[in-house]
């Protein structure tokens, strides 16, 4: 089984109890997310700590978080899942053009 998650800015995200956390955000909103919804620390952000939560959670919540950055992650391992892109490329047309063959080149 595999669960979308997004990449959550917070100030802060403190463990209450085994399978409590809350999570404060940067407006001062709060949070209680349970714990098996937090996947992991987002390494990527560098200016704050961001972490790996469950986008099914954080609909239900008050906190406030973005959906430009998501993955997803298997929900028995917690390991994330690889991210494939698919880009179609279509080739521009090219007009034909009378060109006479050289001489030289033709046998």
């Amino acid at each position: 089984m595999k669960d979308l998650c997004y990449s959550v800015r917070l100030q802060s995200l403190t463990s209450i109890s085994d399978k409590c956390c809350k999570a404060v955000g940067f407006d001062g909103s709060e949070a209680l997310i349970p714990k098996q919804f937090v996947y992991e620390q987002d390494y990527d952000v560098t200016k704050s700590e961001a972490y790996w939560i469950s986008a099914w959670i954080l609909e239900r919540k008050n906190i406030q978080y973005s959906a430009k950055k998501q993955a997803w992650f298997h929900r028995e391992t917690g390991k994330r899942l690889p991210t494939y892109e698919f880009t179609k490329h279509t080739p521009e047309k090219v007009e034909n053009t009378n060109v006479e063959p050289d001489k030289n080149l033709v046998r």
